[in-house]
């Protein structure tokens, strides 16, 4: 069985957030970068869970991106991919993006791809659902679970109020959430085979962008914090009633 795991690169979590080109671009310098973590915890790691009760299963790892994302996909490939694609563009167009992959997907007759269920930057949740379309194939989003019976994946995903399990046929695209592993570390073998594993860098096949960035915003400065001595009970119910207003 062939896996393709769909790799972002996205700004660590702890990363300040600038603008820049008239509050067109995000500010790159300084920026740590990581592997988006629903990407890495989540979709990498069960298709390794996958690889480690079936040896024969393939891990293929595909990022769009310049090669300022091989460091990136160079961890990924620690932890357990066998090699990885990079297609060498720029966009944060969801639906180029996703035509990438798509094509990528296509070109190795993939049995199933997994997508972390969003990046933790654009927080768009689009990419999974547009691979399968272009692909022509099932899609199960949110997924918290999957498991294999031969080539029927048992999918569990969250629903309102409740989960739900799936069961399809494979080819599959899924997009994986918290519950589908657990966070792993690269070891140090990993990390030392990471070096000569294949990491081979494709030209974009042609792609419309149908969105493009007007202008990002940072959110509004919260408000100063008011301090109440715990003697002051009446106070603090005053503040509640008339600035909070709730109560």
């Amino acid at each position: 069985m062939k896996i393709l795991v769909c790799i972002s690169k996205t700004p660590d979590t702890t990363a300040k957030i600038a603008f820049t080109d008239n509050n067109t671009k995000f500010a790159q310098d300084g920026v740590q970068w990581i592997i988006n973590p629903y990407d890495e915890w989540y979709a990498l790691v069960r298709a390794i869970e996958l690889k480690e009760k079936d040896p024969s299963v393939i891990i293929h790892l595909v990022t769009v991106g310049t090669a300022d994302a091989d460091p990136i996909i160079r961890k990924a490939l620690a932890l357990g991919g066998d090699e990885a694609i990079r297609v060498n563009a720029d966009s944060n167009d969801s639906y180029y993006i996703a035509a990438q992959i798509a094509e990528v997907a296509k070109q190795g007759a993939y049995d199933l791809v997994f997508t972390g269920k969003e990046t933790i930057d654009y927080n768009g949740s689009a990419i999974g659902g547009m691979v399968a379309e272009l692909l022509d194939q099932p899609y199960v989003s949110l997924a918290t679970k999957f498991d294999l019976n031969g080539t029927v994946a048992i999918i569990n995903r969250e629903i309102e109020g409740g989960e739900e399990t799936c069961e399809v046929s494979l080819p599959v695209v899924v997009s994986c959430q918290k519950g589908m592993a657990e966070q792993r570390i690269p070891n140090m073998k990993g990390i030392m085979g990471a070096r000569t594993k294949p990491l081979k860098a494709v030209e974009p096949v042609a792609a419309d962008a149908l969105t493009s960035v007007a202008s990002f915003e940072l959110p509004p400065a919260k408000a100063g914090v008011k301090l109440v001595d715990a003697e002051n009970a009446g106070e603090l119910i005053k503040l509640l009633h008339d600035e909070a207003k709730v109560i």
